[in-house]
């Protein structure tokens, strides 16, 4: 499917989300961006002729129709609505909710209904965003064949929404793309992570308490994140699995240093005042090769460039 007119997103207000409603104005491509009724984010999204804001949370996936999307007439079965549903919303990502099996429960089985809302938009292809969380701790490099051995409830529900989709998919007659994301970073992006937590302190003025920073970690600018995904749901091979990254790993340290470094270079960093986890990942890197191969896919954006729009973004 090289011809891809419009896309539904859910989760929407993400920062994967956010790049990915960009890439589509950027590329003439209409964008129906779901998105969570209570999202403090609603004021994001960018005012674009291209761009359709409709409030359809993760529990309404299951009665949406092309009616209700306000993109059809029809409630089912009659015309393609959609050339493509990508799927990133998934409730309780950071924190003691990564834990929390029934709400993770939930996120799984909200992924099936997402499969037959693409089926009643006629959508011919389905992206799911999985997650590095689905292998658990690995010391090589994530292939698509790497065994996966989840250790959080949240990894666990990746990989079976995987499996249940790709089944639910292949019944229902669509294209089923899955996706295994590793760090995204970026504007938008969540203040619980590592590389927006690190910028606010910085920015304040105070010295951010960290690991080791021993880490070798993979990181990946969310625009490049989005054009994967778009590219995937474009040319992406039915029934396989994508690991998204830079497909280059480096120390954690170094990716700190470089935030600090485009903040200023004279403020300190707290390495080495907080413990490793007792499952905390070691190595985190994307092979991505496959990827590479079948959609022509390139990073564009250098993690030193990609941390000074971040910290723009922060700033203003």
């Amino acid at each position: 499917m090289e011809n891809v007119g419009r896309i539904i997103i859910t989760g929407a207000t993400g920062t994967i989300g956010m790049a990915l409603i960009n890439k589509c104005t950027e590329s003439k491509i209409e964008a129906i961006a779901l998105v969570n009724p209570e999202s403090n984010r609603l004021d994001h999204i960018p005012k674009d002729p291209l761009v359709k804001v409709v409030k359809c949370g993760l529990a309404d996936l299951s009665m949406a129709t092309a009616g209700s999307l306000g993109i059809g007439e029809t409630e089912s079965g009659i015309g393609i609505y959609a050339d493509a549903l990508i799927h990133l919303a998934w409730g309780g990502t950071f924190g003691d909710s990564r834990n929390n099996r029934e709400l993770q429960d939930k996120n799984a089985s909200y992924a099936l209904d997402a499969v037959r809302l693409a089926k009643r938009l006629g959508c011919p292809v389905f992206v799911g965003a999985g997650s590095q969380a689905e292998y658990g701790r690995v010391s090589g490099v994530l292939t698509p064949d790497t065994p996966c051995n989840p250790e959080n409830e949240y990894g666990k529900a990746k990989l079976r929404a995987s499996e249940e989709t790709r089944k639910l998919c292949g019944e229902l007659g669509i294209r089923h793309i899955w996706t295994r994301i590793l760090s995204i970073y970026g504007p938008y992006d969540g203040e619980k992570t590592m590389v927006m937590s690190v910028i606010r302190k910085l920015l304040a003025g105070e010295k951010p308490a960290l690991t080791a920073g021993e880490q070798m970690w993979d990181y990946l600018y969310s625009d490049d994140a989005a054009d994967a995904l778009l590219l995937l749901a474009k040319q992406g091979r039915d029934g396989h699995i994508y690991p998204i990254g830079s497909g280059i790993a480096r120390p954690l340290r170094e990716y700190i240093e470089i935030i600090r470094d485009e903040i200023d270079p004279a403020l300190p960093l707290g390495f080495g005042e907080v413990p490793y986890s007792d499952k905390q990942v070691m190595h985190l890197c994307a092979d991505i090769s496959a990827l590479r191969a079948d959609t022509g896919f390139e990073p564009e954006v250098d993690f030193r460039e990609g941390i000074r729009r971040t910290i723009e973004y922060c700033r203003t």
